[in-house]
């Protein structure tokens, strides 16, 4: 037997070593990708996760101390670390509760009217001579009549004079209209806006409630014209208010999308109803078929001059960047979810930032139960609120160096979402008049998102300025706790007499501080 050639043991064990190499290098690469894909399904995981529970989910975002204290021992026992967690600190205050009674105060009014019933025994009714009554037993029950229609018949009778009977004969005026011949009345009007504005109810579901319940037929088409001429008569009414919002020189402001018909596209589009706020104040609403940073420009005047709060939408900073007289204002709750829906995937970092926006949000709810002003909501930030909000900058910095959240999981977006803000976040501390968040404006725009679930899609593009006008009268009505439905009858029935040096009497605040006049002079 041959033995073998040292040339070819050579030529066999170089062959063999770049098969070994290239083998090493193919399962480094399946390594790699094995790696890759396993990041890519925890992300994909992260957002079903997140999809569910905004589907099925509770909306709301509280969490007791109770919780929070759970999450981080929980996650304190699956990494194995003995040592004890570093719970963040706690002013050691109980949480504040109010009962329900308290808080929403008597069932009923006591001026309710009270249509009395007198319940007689049928012995007595027999013989009333034979009894004589020692007392009484009384219950009540609270009842209901539903709306009726009417019609109002004006007559206006003519009168000749007796002793000259030549002479013209008189008749009364009619009272001032907003139109001539125009059939709906105050009450009518009001009540239509309020069903659709207040109540979501859209326009066809009224006309058919009003034609199977009372035997009245108004087409779709009628209500339809009869909101565009409302809309028209209040446009002064809005332009007051939104000039008093804008006048206070702080706004929080946010966007909704609405769909409206396009004809000759065989789809609706989507538009935009752009919110603008003064806490304490009033909201109005604008209507854009764009969410671009220009539409901002017909939002807010030109002679606005003051603080915008906003969320971290690009057409903000756009828009303020060529505006030096705006100065935004970040939001603390955009901010807050964000870990919020990480919490699931790392609750020990998650939770303990939680935690630290919650004892901002603590200083914040005593300086409103406390009613302060300005000046002490400044200089109560600037003592207890920002030595936290300097550690929370410190933890979420040496998060992101850390390098172990990748930037597309729900805490590495988090953190982006925090650190990009984070100038904005702050500007509150040093404005004592700012709000920690713009939810006061995001809870203006939820009694619009009730609504398009209802009707679903405005009919024209042109028709959504005029819903803004009237989303705009009933918000302003809702805030101050008027009924909605007893002002717009009396603003109708005025408005024929009004100019305009006194529309601005007609305003919801200054209607209502003129009612609380009329009832303490009675």
């Amino acid at each position: 037997m041959e033995a073998p050639n040292i040339e070819q043991l050579l030529a066999t064990v170089a062959r063999l070593t770049a098969e070994n190499t290239a083998l090493r290098e193919k399962e480094a690469a399946q390594c790699a990708q094995i790696a890759r894909l396993e990041q890519e399904l925890a992300l994909v995981r992260q957002r079903m996760d997140w999809l569910l529970r905004r589907m099925f989910g509770r909306s709301s975002e509280q969490l007791t101390p109770g919780q929070l204290d759970l999450f981080l021992v929980k996650a304190e026992e699956e990494s194995g670390n003995a040592a004890a967690v570093a719970l963040p600190e706690s002013d050691g205050r109980p949480a504040r509760s109010t009962r329900r009674a308290e808080r929403e105060g008597p069932r009923w009014p006591e001026n309710l009217p009270v249509v009395e019933q007198i319940l007689e025994p049928q012995e007595v009714l027999a013989a009333p001579h034979q009894w004589r009554c020692i007392g009484q037993e009384v219950s009540e029950q609270l009842d209901y009549e539903p709306a009726h229609f009417f019609r109002r018949r004006l007559v206006r009778r003519k009168y000749v004079q007796r002793v000259d009977a030549l002479r013209a004969p008189v008749i009364a005026p009619l009272p001032p209209r907003l139109q001539e011949r125009s059939l709906p009345a105050p009450g009518l009007l009001a009540a239509l806006i309020v069903g659709k504005y207040c109540d979501h109810l859209p326009l066809y579901r009224q006309g058919a409630v009003f034609a199977s319940r009372h035997d009245v037929h108004l087409p779709r088409a009628t209500l339809a014209r009869w909101m565009e001429l409302a809309a028209d008569w209040l446009q002064p009414i809005y332009a007051s208010i939104r000039a008093g919002v804008m006048a206070k020189g702080y706004v929080q402001m946010d966007e909704t999308p609405i769909r409206y018909l396009a004809p000759g596209h065989g789809q609706t589009k989507l538009g935009y109803l752009w919110t603008a706020l003064s806490p304490g104040g009033d909201a109005f609403y604008h209507w854009e078929t764009s969410r671009a940073a220009e539409c901002l420009q017909r939002v807010i005047p030109a002679s606005f001059e003051g603080i915008c709060q906003c969320d971290a939408y690009a057409a903000y900073a756009s828009f303020a960047k060529t505006e030096d007289r705006i100065t935004l204002a970040g939001c603390w709750a955009h901010a807050r979810r964000n870990f919020y829906e990480a919490r699931e995937q790392t609750p020990l970092r998650a939770q303990w930032l939680l935690r630290q926006i919650g004892l901002l949000y603590r200083i914040e709810a005593d300086l409103r139960e406390a009613k302060a002003g300005p000046r002490l909501r400044a200089a109560i930030r600037a003592s207890h609120s920002a030595p936290i909000f300097a550690r929370i900058h410190r933890a979420l910095q040496r998060c992101k160096l850390s390098g172990r959240h990748l930037p597309h999981s729900r805490f590495g977006q988090a953190l982006d979402y925090a650190l990009s803000q984070w100038s904005l976040l702050g500007v509150y501390l040093h404005e004592g008049r700012l709000e920690i968040d713009n939810n006061l404006v995001e809870n203006a725009i939820r009694p619009t998102a009730l609504g398009k679930k209802n009707w679903l899609f405005i009919g024209a593009a042109d028709a959504g300025e005029r819903s803004a006008i009237l989303y705009t009268i009933i918000e302003s009505c809702r805030r101050r706790g008027i009924d909605p439905l007893a002002y717009l009858r009396d603003v109708f029935t005025r408005l024929p007499y009004a100019t305009n040096h006194t529309v601005d009497q007609l305003t919801p605040q200054n209607w209502r501080k003129a009612q609380k006049q009329l009832s303490q002079a009675a």
